[in-house]
């Protein structure tokens, strides 16, 4: 078993106050995302995410989010399973105190 990368809510907060491109993908349903997500994140649903594996750029670093962390580890944990680069956001959403906009605002 090897492990995950992980990187905690702050952290992203702080790279995008700092103006990073990060590669950031929200894993919750429709209505958790219409509470607020990050603005710079897509939205694809978890159990979207097999299906979608043509959205997501294999040699990216890419970040997954949910409302906690955990649905997030597993996506991440399915996903470097496949050779995909992945970081899962530790705590998820309920630790995040960055901006969020509901998702019919984004994009």
């Amino acid at each position: 078993m090897y492990e995950l990368k992980e990187i905690s809510p702050e952290e992203i907060q702080q790279k995008l106050e700092k103006g990073e491109v990060i590669e950031l993908i929200d894993v919750r349903e429709d209505e958790e995302v219409e509470a607020g997500m990050i603005p710079q994140a897509r939205h694809i649903r978890m159990n979207d995410i097999p299906d979608s594996l043509d959205a997501i750029d294999k040699e990216k670093e890419t970040i997954f989010i949910c409302r906690s962390g955990g649905r997030s580890g597993n996506v991440c944990a399915y996903l470097q399973d496949k050779g995909f680069n992945v970081v899962n956001m530790t705590g998820g959403m309920l630790d995040y105190k960055g901006e969020t906009k509901p998702k019919s605002q984004i994009g």
